[in-house]
């Protein structure tokens, strides 16, 4: 009885030529003869190629990093083609001469861009092919395995052993069948000459995680995708108190804010702030629930977060004839040197944009005095104002053929809006992901194939496997080989056994 154990280091290029089980191409590499013309064939091969999936995703992420290096545009100014224009002018002083080359390459909006959504779909193809590409060797693999290896596979296998057992093939074999069932081994036997050969695995559906994994991979980017494109994010809605303010984005919501709340801490830092709102769909009260930071609204998929709070001022615009053409409450931040406060709206018809600026909290200013707001109104992209007028409270004020009329300041709550058609698929996806990785990292297909030769000691049974990133396989891979081992000894062997040792 005799055994020899032999492992040694995974050689890439002997392992893809002994680990050829099936007669499916490998992952990458060769293609599946689809038959489908020599155009289709070679486009096939460009999205199953790993190549190909490692620059789209290199592409995607340097665009991701430049979504969260420059500056976005908010979504209200990219659909509004004047807004944007002006937008763009206002962030010109930080990207200089570059401002006008990232603005046509869409940089200032890149979630949203063409480019992004192309990538993403031509990434989301490529993994599908992969994962088509590859599924049917799994298949393969898992229900019909190749039960039997040459010798030269036996000679070189990553992981290795030879026994020499003193017994008969039949009893070697029962006897190692027996050992790799209590190791939770599937076994499948065939006899082959005059030797017999055993195939046995262990989690045989844990390479599907790759499968898995991919899948993932594709929700999660559709998941993106639908954000990018049919979803909307405002984070700087304004819902001033007792005004009821449209949603937009075709959703026919609307909000009425009845009350704001805030409570501070003892150094003055807010504690807990909370909006009473009011939210209508079509003109009709659908929802009337307290929102706070941590308790948002939801409705038709729409979210609604409490956000900020402060001071806004409400504006009302006329034209000659008497047409409103904008009742508005822009929220006021502190300007760079805390002197005063401002707030801008736009009037799309008339191509203007109207800063409203009064002093800021305990400051004053000689030329706006309490009750009263400056005016500075700008015409389409012009830097020098159309013109500059303080108006008092509650005084309709004409300039340029419009008039203004400064109500008063009210307070008011500052809102997220979200819907995220995406958000469902980014969730099913990640759940996807991690159970494809338990699968892979877990359950790692575990193969041991067995080969056992009548020779004049007894039987000679030769093990190998090809062990690939499984580190704990090869102490359990010696354990039932030493199992195998002492079953094959026979009782007068032990006896004599230990009355040697005696």
């Amino acid at each position: 009885m005799s055994q020899d154990l032999r492992s040694r280091p995974v050689r890439r290029e002997s392992v893809d030529a002994l680990d050829d089980v099936g007669d499916y191409p490998a992952y990458t590499g060769r293609t599946l003869n689809l038959g489908f013309g020599s155009l289709l064939d070679h486009v096939w091969r460009f999205f199953i190629s790993m190549r190909t999936g490692l620059w789209l995703i290199l592409v995607l992420g340097l665009l991701s990093l430049a979504g969260t290096l420059l500056e976005q545009a908010p979504a209200a100014v990219r659909n509004d083609p004047a807004a944007y224009a002006q937008w763009v002018d206002g962030v010109s002083s930080t990207y200089g001469g570059w401002t006008k080359i990232l603005s046509f390459l869409g940089l200032f909006g890149v979630f949203s861009s063409y480019w992004f959504k192309g990538i993403t779909i031509l990434l989301a193809t490529s993994i599908l092919a992969c994962s088509v590409n590859r599924a049917p060797k799994l298949w393969k693999v898992a229900t019909h395995p190749r039960p039997s290896m040459g010798r030269t596979f036996y000679d070189h296998a990553p992981l290795r052993a030879d026994v020499v057992v003193d017994e008969d093939p039949e009893k070697a074999l029962a006897d190692i069948t027996t050992v790799l069932h209590r190791h939770r081994f599937r076994v499948i036997q065939q006899p082959e000459d005059d030797g017999r050969n055993l195939y046995a695995d262990r989690y045989r559906w844990g390479p599907f995680g790759t499968v898995l994994a991919h899948v993932s991979f594709v929700l999660i980017l559709l998941g993106f995708l639908l954000t990018a494109t049919t979803g909307f994010k405002d984070e700087g809605f304004v819902a001033p108190v007792g005004q009821t303010v449209d949603v937009g984005h075709s959703t026919g919501l609307s909000i009425l804010t009845k009350s704001f709340t805030e409570t501070d801490y003892a150094n003055g830092m807010p504690k807990d702030y909370a909006a009473d709102l009011v939210l209508y769909k079509n003109g009709k009260q659908v929802q009337h629930q307290v929102v706070r930071v941590n308790h948002p609204m939801t409705q038709d998929g729409v979210w609604i977060y409490q956000s900020s709070f402060g001071i806004a001022a409400s504006m009302v615009v006329k034209d000659a004839q008497g047409a409103v053409l904008a009742d508005v409450s822009p929220a006021l931040f502190q300007s760079t040197d805390n002197q005063h406060i401002f707030g801008s709206f736009t009037i799309p018809s008339q191509d203007l944009t109207v800063f409203v600026v009064e002093p800021a909290s305990g400051q004053t200013d000689p030329a706006i005095k309490a009750g009263q707001v400056q005016l500075e109104i700008h015409k389409g992209q012009n830097a020098t104002p159309l013109a500059v007028q303080v108006i008092s409270q509650g005084k309709a004020q004409t300039i340029d053929g419009l008039s203004y009329t400064f109500d008063r300041n009210r307070q008011y709550t500052g809102l997220i809006v979200a819907h995220d058609r995406g958000q469902a698929f980014v969730w099913v996806g990640s759940a996807l992901f991690v159970l494809g990785l338990v699968l892979v990292f877990f359950f790692p297909h575990r193969r041991i194939w067995i080969r056992a030769h009548e020779v004049d000691e007894g039987t000679e049974i030769r093990c190998a496997s090809t062990v690939k990133r499984d580190p704990a396989f090869e102490p359990q891979f010696h354990q039932m080989i030493t199992e195998i081992q002492q079953a094959g000894v026979r009782p007068s062997d032990s006896t004599e056994g230990a009355e040697n040792d005696a």
